[in-house]
């Protein structure tokens, strides 16, 4: 499908509204400054031509009368005294040039022409276009050429001028930076707390200071978050007073099938019995996962945690293997990690028939826990949809293997209460990877490995 026509129209801008933001208001303030500066010089040229027309008018009338009235070799030696800064008096003919194509250029020869009375026959003359230079030539009452050389400019500008032009154009720059930080800065916040949205109701709410706009909306996510959480309790409350409720009748159930006579359909009501009490419990356990009392978190090491998990499962036979990895202390709750970690391990012997446990430690610090397999794996696809309640896979991971679709759930879910995430990725040569990622926040790391593999 081909994007919005307003999507492309504007697919050149910058994607974050910070960006776009700083450049709007630094491209205005440029243009703001730079057209400053075009009114600043033209009116600094207009100003500088006035001035030079009107000296011009006092005072060359005075020095060719003092020129007249010198001697040939006193000439010489007033000239220095009588330049000005874009004119200058030559005891010499005009040099070779064309006709005056400025109209300034007539124009300061008009002007000499009048302060002198017409009394002389001027002889103007471009002599160069770039820089502008022109000469008007004259012969004094002695026969004497006199050639007054005009060469047009801007005052001098001072060395300090552009470095304060620049500093200027800095601080304007650090000014439309600060503004857009403090703008954004409230949406960033806004858009991170939403995305730490718990649903549970557990999390804490979000700061509802700052601008009005980003105050109401915090207001309202706050809002929102207390009724998805009241929603979810109810959901939750309601899945386990009718998964309580059942337990009573599959029990008297049980109980009357156990009494018949042993046969085959004897045994299949009784496999059907134990699935359905296995859904019970575990529909009662996702729903009191998504309420579970945190309390104070306590430091744990975590690889003599990961030993004593490993452990209980050696013991009755289990094929679950620890293998080695990083040490690392953390801050949390070990019963609700204890409940993590076997659901995972439980989940790989089910559709693998043994797990590895270990212990990563990642670049930047962060602390992940890995159940590995050589089972089937997961479709690419599917990975995100088995997190889900009640989904299962077939033929693989299906209701064959006797999974109720809530292990993986009810994990996800714990870790999330711990403030982590739960990561499926399957594994080169087969196999899947479940991946518990914890807060690093506090956490004390060494790389030296807890052990050797197994």
């Amino acid at each position: 499908m081909n994007a919005p026509a307003h999507r492309r129209r504007f697919s050149w801008l910058p994607r974050t509204l910070g960006t776009r933001l700083l450049l709007i208001l630094a491209a205005g303030m440029l243009l703001a400054h730079g057209l400053s500066f075009a009114l600043l010089f033209h009116e600094r040229a207009t100003a500088t031509r006035a001035m030079m027309l009107s000296n011009m008018e006092d005072d060359v009338p005075l020095s060719v009368a003092l020129l007249e009235h010198l001697s040939p070799a006193e000439r010489t030696a007033w000239l220095p005294q009588l330049e000005r800064r874009t004119y200058r008096y030559l005891l010499r003919p005009a040099q070779p040039g064309s006709a005056l194509a400025s109209e300034r250029a007539r124009q300061v020869a008009g002007l000499i022409d009048d302060s002198l009375a017409h009394r002389y026959a001027l002889r103007p003359r471009a002599v160069s276009a770039s820089p502008e230079r022109y000469e008007v030539e004259l012969t004094l009452a002695d026969g004497q050429p006199l050639t007054i050389e005009v060469t047009p400019s801007l005052l001098p500008i001072a060395r300090w001028l552009p470095w304060v032009l620049a500093a200027q154009v800095l601080v304007l720059l650090g000014c439309v930076w600060l503004a857009v930080r403090l703008a954004t800065r409230p949406l960033v916040r806004l858009a991170e707390a939403a995305d730490r949205l718990d649903v549970a109701g557990q999390g804490d709410a979000i700061s509802e200071q700052g601008p009005q706009e980003v105050e109401a909306a915090a207001r309202a996510l706050n809002a929102l978050q207390s009724r998805v959480a009241a929603h979810v309790s109810e959901r939750m409350q309601i899945l386990a007073a009718i998964s309580h409720d059942l337990q009573t009748p599959i029990t008297r159930l049980r109980l009357r099938i156990e009494s018949l006579d042993e046969t085959p359909a004897q045994e299949r009501l009784l496999g059907d019995v134990t699935q359905l009490s296995q859904l019970v419990r575990e529909g009662i356990d996702y729903a009191r996962s998504a309420t579970v009392s945190m309390g104070t978190p306590v430091q744990l090491d975590l690889p003599a945690f990961l030993d004593s998990v490993v452990g209980d499962y050696e013991e009755v036979g289990k094929p679950v293997r620890r293998v080695a990895g990083a040490q690392a202390t953390l801050p949390t709750h070990p019963q609700v990690l204890r409940r993590v970690v076997q659901n995972l391990i439980d989940n790989a012997l089910a559709y693998a028939g043994s797990a590895d446990v270990g212990l990563t430690v990642g670049a930047h610090g962060e602390v992940s826990i890995d159940v590995m397999d050589r089972g089937p794996g997961i479709p690419e696809a599917s990975l995100a949809a088995v997190l889900q309640p009640f989904h299962r896979l077939e033929p693989s991971r299906g209701r064959a293997s006797g999974g109720t679709g809530l292990g993986l759930a009810i994990a996800d879910q714990l870790a999330r209460a711990l403030g982590g995430r739960l990561i499926l990725a399957n594994r080169a040569g087969g196999g899947l990877r479940a991946t518990l990622e914890l807060p690093r926040e506090n956490a004390a790391v060494r790389t030296k490995p807890v052990l050797e593999s197994i």
